[in-house]
């Protein structure tokens, strides 16, 4: 890895979640592992299919990615995005070695560190100490990645889409009124698996009822009272 590579991986790995306990030094002998690579990826590039057994986890350097699955009638379905640099995927496959049940492709061009499975095996006897603080750390990251699926549960059970809508929305609100969710509608329609002209009809309608200002992506809550109402 060069270094100009190391540089920038190097910054987005020691803020990552990944590297929590660890010193510089070790998030250096983490990078210059032979272990670790850095890939590239254009838009529409797949990191891994569905059905391809892991060969280790990975981080998002930059770019952003979305994590799909095809239906037996070829419809592509959304499960999730990852846009954040040090956004880590792929983990529970990892662990479990188990086949991937969907595939992650880039939306734009796209970097990703992979982390191979053999960094984790033993070496006389005993782990590396990045290794080591890897594997404690990913218990962790396990915990609030279930915390988050249980959000995301809790929205899908709702009942109408207002209902999902108004839970999102309160899950994602900053205190002036502004709703952080940083995805276009075609997205945000897969996450709730309604139909995009279902999704900007309700959004239109509510924003007729003054619950809420629609610009584009932006998003802000007007009533908050009201809008309570249908959690």
């Amino acid at each position: 890895m060069g270094k100009e590579t190391m540089g920038t991986a190097f910054d987005i790995v020691r803020a990552s979640s990944l590297a929590r306990g660890m010193t510089d030094a070790d998030v250096r002998a983490f990078l210059a592992s032979s272990k670790v690579r850095r890939r590239e990826l254009p838009r529409g590039g797949i990191v891994f299919h569905e059905g391809d057994m892991p060969r280790g986890l990975y981080l998002l350097l930059s770019g952003a990615l979305e994590i799909r699955r095809d239906t037996s009638s070829g419809r592509q379905v959304f499960l999730s995005e990852i846009q954040t640099p040090g956004e880590m995927f792929g983990e529970v496959y990892e662990v479990l070695q188990k086949p991937y049940d969907m595939y992650v492709e880039a939306v734009k061009k796209s970097e990703v560190l992979e982390v191979s499975s053999a960094i984790f095996s033993l070496a006389g006897g005993d782990l590396s100490r990045p290794a080591l603080l890897v594997q404690q750390n990913l218990m962790r990251i396990f915990a609030q990645k279930a915390y988050a699926m249980r959000g995301r549960i809790q929205v899908l059970a709702s009942g109408s889409l207002r209902e999902k809508l108004a839970r999102l929305f309160f899950d994602h609100l900053a205190d002036d009124g502004t709703v952080e969710i940083a995805v276009n509608r075609e997205t945000l329609a897969a996450y709730l698996a309604v139909t995009r002209p279902s999704l900007s009809r309700e959004l239109s309608a509510m924003a007729k009822e003054s619950l809420l200002a629609v610009d584009g992506r932006h998003i802000r809550v007007t009533d908050r009272a009201r809008l309570e109402a249908y959690l």
